[in-house]
């Protein structure tokens, strides 16, 4: 089933996702003592995380993937005469739980049989806790190995990143990052021309049907290609195939297949797409000369709207963005201006900025979270920045992937812009010499009056924002628990 993405599935969290823990390896860890008494075999079982629950229906509790722990103590005396085990067992397939954990004592002195033929019959792994092993131990064990798993495969990706920048710094440095990558993958990476043919190639040649297959996939993602995505991903006979559009309009395509995919593969798929799109076709088009005239003639003094055509737009949208995990490095700020169709990619202060065309419509990337501008004229884009900053402070506050300036026209429209901001002014005018109450105000109005929300998007203490809130109030002599207040004061902000 061919998938496509604005970046792939492959593509550029600033590290690798945690890998979660093999069923087996629990098992074999003596000091837990755990033991499997029915469901299939461990082999190929992976848990990600350990959850305990004592709701007879524990369904709206679990995200899928749990290892769920319970002692028992919801199960009814008469329950094994009934459907009682049949019903649990299945909510906990249902919610896509990956094991079940069974303590024994102080409520039970055995696994209840019921439970092991529910088990048995629905295919959940279940396991026996023994007296002496805690639910917290458990979890901790799960814990701990996968703090083992993510620092190795951190150390493969980081000793693979080294390896593909060693790669591009070579004389031949297209097949030589084609050869690592297919190395690295174990697999097999191929670049196609603007034309469509494979013009270089490394790895084990794989069978007639995934080579089609992947030449047919890059094809997708061709940048000259009306709306082409920037990546998609398919799965052919066994094999997963991924291709990456290098950079906006030049045509090149990086395609990858392997057989096995570990968490840090898109890493490195990213990591050499980059180096590719800074290796092929940018003295063919032009662009990086194109970048540095646009540059020399800032600097100058010229006008960004004189400039804007050497870049090849003249309407762009701003898009700031943070990973989830640690701070952004330069190399996955690059990564996430391929993915999305721009070269023109800035890193400051733990936060990426891009420039995009107005015409590539950004789109939610895997790890990031994205604050994306109206689309502006070059003259407007300092007011674009302040929109994509804010959107994306709305975006980690709700921890929604991609959040865009509301552009829609409403009730505002309908004031003369230079009334609107004279009453802004008058309204505002006790907090307005104050930037951060100003713009605490503006978004804790802006997330519904969430104190915790408001925290999140500011990167401040809960208490800071009451402190600063309160003070608001007070300053406006204002009721900002009346609906009215919070509406005018929301509509003066957008005038400011």
């Amino acid at each position: 089933m061919k998938e496509t993405h604005t970046m792939p599935d492959a593509s550029a969290p600033a590290v690798p996702p945690t890998p979660p823990v093999p069923l087996a390896a629990l098992l074999a860890r003596e000091d837990l003592g755990l033991r499997q008494l029915a469901g299939p075999d461990a082999t190929g079982v992976v848990i990600h995380w350990a959850h305990t629950s004592e709701m007879a229906d524990p369904y709206p509790y679990l995200l899928g993937g749990e290892l769920l722990l319970t002692a028992g103590v919801h199960v009814p005396e008469a329950a094994g005469a009934g459907t009682y085990f049949d019903d649990y067992v299945s909510r906990i397939v249902a919610a896509g739980g990956a094991a079940l954990g069974f303590g024994l004592a102080p409520v039970h002195d055995t696994v209840p049989r019921a439970l092991v033929a529910a088990c048995d019959a629905q295919a959940l792994p279940l396991l026996e806790v023994p007296p002496e092993t805690t639910f917290s131990g458990v979890a901790r064990a799960v814990w701990q190995l996968m703090a083992q798993a993510r620092l190795a495969e951190l150390r493969r990706v980081t000793e693979a990143q080294q390896s593909l920048a060693s790669a591009a710094s070579r004389p031949d440095p297209v097949p030589s990052v084609l050869r690592r990558l297919a190395r690295h993958l174990d697999g097999r990476a191929a670049l196609y021309g603007p034309d469509g043919t494979e013009i270089a190639a490394a790895g084990d040649q794989p069978p007639e049907q995934v080579r089609a297959a992947l030449a047919g996939l890059a094809e997708v993602v061709r940048p000259d290609r009306a709306k082409a995505p920037s990546s998609a991903t398919d799965t052919v006979c066994g094999t997963h195939l991924a291709a990456y559009a290098l950079g906006a309009g030049r045509g090149f395509v990086l395609g990858v297949a392997s057989v096995r995919r570990e968490p840090g593969d898109h890493t490195l798929a990213s990591v050499a797409a980059v180096l590719l799109s800074l290796l092929t076709g940018e003295h063919h088009s032009g662009a990086g000369a194109a970048r540095s005239s646009a540059l020399v003639r800032l600097l100058l003094g010229v006008p960004p709207a004189d400039v804007a055509p050497l870049l090849g737009a003249q309407r762009w949208v701003v898009v700031h963005a943070r990973p989830e995990g640690q701070a952004p490095d330069p190399l996955a700020a690059s990564a996430l201006g391929a993915a999305l169709g721009s070269a023109l990619a800035d890193l400051a202060d733990g936060v990426v900025r891009v420039l995009v065309p107005a015409g590539r419509e950004p789109a939610p990337q895997s790890g990031w979270a994205l604050g994306v501008s109206a689309p502006v004229t070059p003259d407007d884009l300092p007011a674009a920045d302040t929109q994509a900053a804010r959107a994306l402070a709305r975006a980690r506050a709700t921890r929604t992937a991609l959040v865009r300036h509301g552009g829609r026209p409403g009730l505002a429209e309908l004031v003369p812009p230079g009334e609107a901001e004279a009453h802004a002014r008058a309204l505002l005018g006790p907090v307005s010499g104050n930037a951060a109450l100003t713009e605490t105000l503006r978004t804790w109005l802006s997330l519904h009056g969430s104190w915790d929300r408001t925290a999140v998007a500011l990167s401040v203490h809960r208490n800071t924002v009451r402190q600063r809130i309160a003070r608001c109030a007070a300053l406006l002599d204002a009721d900002l628990d009346d609906p009215d207040v919070r509406m005018e004061l929301w509509f003066a902000l957008r005038h400011t």
